[in-house]
């Protein structure tokens, strides 16, 4: 009898050619998912999402590859992940119209996603909010200002949109030649931007866009993201004409791989592929869906937390031969091509971020950023020769309203978790300038159904200085919750005119607070003089009674208001399009002629600027950029930021287009006194107007460029 002794060597992963740090990347991405099964390929491509079943992509043992979490929320912070260096919520960013402060937001908020991925995976931790890869920034243009998420984007404007989408994408991913800090993750993709529940649910709706609009207004944010490199699109809920967009060839590899060279992974948003049978009835089961999204270009599926998720057809998609095993590999190389660059199959000392470590959230410096980037979010709307304050003009001071002390409805949607500790509200803000401060809620919830006047008319009676704090927070406009008008809620209007009543006896100055996204009936409060300021802050997070402070003495570096509407607010809502009318005729700036309350790229300063040069190049060939600058004084007795604004409108276009469209800006310091020039350039591209039947193109004729200053 012979006996065969068989000695098995351990498994050593750095032998697989995907581990050689040599190799090229395309090398490394093919010799791994060659090595998968079908079955392996099917997790890896379902399981993007939230919950026990939701995620995270599972591990694959005999390769030596961990689980990893796709799900992560970097919109302004790292959102729902325990302690974290909360910024402004991003409407608020988009209003400070600087490009620096986004990229700098995404890199604080890189690091420290960053570093809580290191420290999980040294611990061993996967999960929800563990991994590296963000559903962030939100880039859909803001064309109605009662959608519930309006909060979550920049703004109105596709130009604004695309130069802040950029920054972000550049300042959360880093800069180094070979690893990825963090890898952005664009979204919604596309056409989309309500409704959320009203009329209809975002879940069914079909978007009817004209091509014209479709390149010129919803997708040019989508391609400067692209253009900047990010890793990650999310494709989004609703139809477009009549296709969802996570089935939509057209968008996810006609326009985003061919056109724009797209080389990362789509995902779809949480449940976007199960809605495409139970709520728009484009296919009817499994297999017919994940063929249907495969091969429109969707990499992984972000399921509700189901057990059996749409993609797990994917290999009887592959048995049926409605896809090909060569599709389906293809399709999960795009997930591993960013693992990979994130570092993960690489020894962690190569990668100059794994050095990063917990002692970097909410650091001094981070901290200091939230309040810098909270006083740059404020839009000054109202000042007469109130603000700044002085502070030995008023003795008795009172501060009323729900915004005044409601921590949480401060963030707003998607921010890092709300820490006491570096936490400051309105009432924080003010009674540390005053030391005795009356103080009364009125409502305690922002709906303010129950109103409680005679604790505001107690509060403000004899003040000489009151402060009322009103706004929406998520309780009125959220994910999932559009606005159905765009009156103060509930009887916040009246507390505001108790207030102002109750303050007349001693000459109170009033001013008016408002925490809020999307525009505001306020014409009252404009129209009144008795309402001598209105400030708009938007949801500033953690920073806001500090930022709020140093605004209201003008205490210090960037504590002059310079930040400009990025939403256009209507005069009356009654001429504003429905809402599901995706036709941007009377929407925005850009098309609208109906009477507005305040303008896109509104804002007052402290100070003041005289503009005496703007020089501009007089002819240019096609396809060539414009170069042009911009000369003005600060004539004020403040050190300033000043945001400068260059627009263009043709006239003689033979196609429709905008009546004007934003083409430069940038936030510009302003010592006082002094003589400072701007200098810009009007790329081609934002000269070029779409034709159905050529595309984009220059046409030869005048344009006439403008400064809003």
């Amino acid at each position: 009898m012979f006996i065969l002794l068989l000695v098995v060597a351990p498994l050593v992963v750095g032998d697989f050619a995907f581990r050689n740090t040599s190799l090229p990347w395309d090398d490394r991405v093919n010799d791994l998912v060659g090595r998968l099964t079908l079955d392996e390929i099917k997790l890896q491509m379902s399981r993007g999402g939230a919950g026990p079943q939701g995620g995270p992509a599972p591990a694959i043992p005999r390769l030596g590859i961990n689980p990893y979490s796709w799900n992560t929320e970097c919109l302004r912070g790292d959102a729902g992940a325990g302690d974290a260096t909360s910024f402004p919520q991003a409407i608020g960013l988009g209003a400070s119209f600087s490009p620096d402060l986004i990229f700098r937001v995404a890199q604080a908020t890189g690091e420290e996603v960053r570093a809580k991925f290191t420290d999980y995976m040294r611990k061993g931790q996967y999960g929800d909010h563990k991994g590296i890869s963000c559903f962030s920034p939100v880039i859909n243009i803001v064309r109605d200002p009662r959608w519930g998420r309006n909060q979550e984007t920049y703004g109105e404007d596709p130009f604004l949109t695309g130069v802040l989408a950029a920054n972000f994408v550049k300042g959360l991913q880093g800069n180094d030649p070979r690893y990825i800090r963090a890898n952005a993750g664009c979204k919604h993709f596309n056409v989309h931007g309500g409704p959320e529940n009203i009329p209809v649910s975002r879940f069914s709706f079909d978007a009817k866009v004209s091509e014209r609009d479709w390149r010129t207004t919803f997708l040019p944010a989508f391609c400067s993201c692209v253009k900047a490199g990010t890793y990650s699109i999310m494709c989004s809920y609703n139809r477009i004409n009549g296709v969802p967009a996570c089935a939509n060839k057209k968008l996810l590899t006609d326009i985003l791989r061919t056109e724009w060279g797209f080389k990362g992974y789509v995902v779809s948003d949480a449940a976007a592929i199960e809605v495409i049978i139970s709520e728009h009835h484009y296919t009817n089961n499994s297999v017919d869906t994940v063929t249907a999204c495969v091969k429109a270009g969707c990499n992984l599926e972000l399921s509700p937390n189901l057990d059996q998720p749409v993609f797990y057809s994917v290999g009887d998609a592959v048995k049926q031969g409605k896809l090909t095993e060569d599709e389906v590999r293809n399709s999960v190389k795009k997930l591993f091509n960013v693992r990979m660059r994130l570092g993960e199959f690489d020894p962690p000392a190569m990668s100059p971020y794994s050095k990063l470590d917990l002692s970097i959230i909410q650091s001094d410096a981070h901290r200091n950023l939230s309040v810098e980037a909270a006083m740059k979010s404020f839009v000054l709307m109202k000042n007469q020769k109130v603000l700044p304050l002085k502070i030995s003009n008023y003795k008795k001071v009172a501060i009323v309203g729900p915004m005044a002390s409601n921590t949480q409805q401060l963030f707003g949607d998607f921010s890092s978790d709300m820490n006491p500790k570096y936490t400051t509200t309105p009432l924080h803000g003010v009674t540390s300038i005053w030391s005795t401060v009356r103080y009364a809620a009125g409502c305690y919830h922002n709906t303010c159904t129950r109103y409680t006047p005679y604790d505001v008319q107690a509060a403000v009676t004899g003040s000489h200085l009151i402060f009322v704090c009103l706004g929406t927070g998520t309780e009125i406009e959220s994910e999932g919750n559009d606005k159905a008008n765009l009156d103060l809620p509930g009887q916040q209007l009246q507390l505001l005119q108790d207030a102002v009543t109750a303050g007349q006896a001693t000459g109170a100055k009033v001013i008016l607070l408002l925490f809020n996204a999307g525009p505001l009936n306020i014409t009252w409060a404009v129209e009144s003089p008795k309402v001598h300021a209105i400030m708009e802050l938007f949801f500033p997070a953690q920073a806001t009674g500090e930022a709020l402070r140093r605004v209201l003495l003008a205490e210090g570096p960037n504590s002059v208001p310079a930040g400009r509407l990025p939403i256009t607010w209507p005069m009356y809502m009654d001429t504003v399009p429905d809402m599901t009318n995706y036709s941007m005729v009377e929407r925005t700036y850009r098309y609208a002629t109906y009477p507005v309350l305040f303008p896109f790229g509104y804002g007052l300063s402290y100070t003041s600027f005289f503009y005496d040069i703007l020089e501009c190049t007089a002819q240019v060939t096609a396809g060539d950029d414009i170069t042009g600058s911009v000369s003005f004084r600060n004539r004020g007795s403040f050190d300033a930021d000043e945001v400068v604004q260059v627009y263009i409108s043709w006239s003689n276009a033979t196609v429709e287009v905008p009546q004007l469209q934003l083409v430069a800006f940038d936030r510009v310091f302003a010592p006082q006194g002094v003589q400072t020039q701007w200098d810009f350039a009007i790329s081609a591209e934002s000269m070029a107007v779409w034709t159905d039947k050529k595309g984009w193109v220059v046409e030869p004729g005048e344009l006439f460029p403008y400064g809003q200053f």
